[in-house]
């Protein structure tokens, strides 16, 4: 079973790994929608969320979540 959690997106910035520079010439570079992440609010607690399933995420919008990572959009109806 698995347990997800829904949430709204407060913020989305691009965070690359720290030593991306080290990356081969060919790997994802820092625009890339791999390193897109985004503080999600469930109900107070905010946690980062990793958007590299969800290119289409946008702010305000309400995500499910399991372990760190954005699965799908939902709507309002949905999580209530």
């Amino acid at each position: 079973m698995c347990l997800a959690q829904p949430g709204r997106i407060l913020s989305i910035a691009a965070q690359p790994p720290q030593d991306w520079a080290e990356l081969p010439a060919q790997a994802p570079q820092p625009e890339d929608p791999l390193w897109r992440v985004a503080v999600v609010d469930f109900g107070g607690v905010r946690q980062q969320v990793s958007l590299a399933c969800l290119p289409e995420a946008r702010v305000g919008d309400r995500v499910l979540v399991h372990v760190g990572l954005a699965l799908s959009l939902v709507q309002e109806e949905e999580t209530a």
